[in-house]
């Protein structure tokens, strides 16, 4: 009997199913998704679930879809809010994570929160999702820049109107201090990041 080896990667409700691609595993792998079924008491949609494969013929794929009544999958998909499949090296591939940040920190909210509050907001907002985002991709130089900007732009409460007055460098304002607000550029997020991977 010949041992079918399949890794399994499983968040909350999803589960990721990698093996090699013929036809064998996927007839193993519907009788054990349907065991897991009666074990466990949970449906399986398959008509949510998807699938892909690297470097196999279209026909083929389109096969193991109808096996196991599933739609066929970009190799370019989004899992856990993370693009998987793309290149981190190109601009293009972060625009949705600034995306994200510029739809949590809209301009009427640093016109009308205190400075200490926007301080807040950056270190809770614009400090959190691109630290998600730098745990599992190397950000190049262009976009540490952008989120620079964008600190900058709502802490100083920039608008359409133009440019406000800077009262205190950006360099002090990412120095440590002892309290917890705790701004970090761009630039400080992708090395520390670095150093920790």
């Amino acid at each position: 009997m010949k041992v079918v080896e399949v890794k399994l990667l499983q968040f909350v409700d999803d589960t990721l199913i990698m093996c090699d691609s013929n036809i064998q595993n996927i007839c193993v792998v519907k009788p054990m998704l349907r065991f897991f079924e009666i074990c466990y008491g949970f449906r399986i949609n398959f008509f949510k679930s998807k699938i892909s494969a690297l470097g196999l013929d279209i026909n083929v794929l389109k096969m193991f879809s109808e096996v196991l009544h599933c739609s066929i999958m970009n190799i370019q998909f989004v899992y856990l809010g993370l693009p998987i499949g793309g290149n981190p090296s190109k601009a293009y591939f972060w625009d949705p994570m600034i995306t994200k940040v510029k739809k949590r920190l809209p301009t009427w909210k640093g016109k009308h929160i205190s400075f200490v509050g926007c301080v807040c907001m950056i270190c809770s907002v614009l400090n959190a999702i691109p630290l998600y985002y730098l745990s599992f991709f190397k950000a190049p130089p262009s976009i540490c820049k952008k989120i620079t900007k964008l600190q900058r732009k709502f802490l100083w409460g920039w608008d359409s109107e133009g440019r406000k007055i800077v009262w205190i460098k950006w360099d002090n304002i990412c120095k440590s201090r002892r309290s917890n607000l705790e701004i970090r550029s761009g630039q400080q997020m992708a090395m520390e990041r670095s150093a920790n991977l």
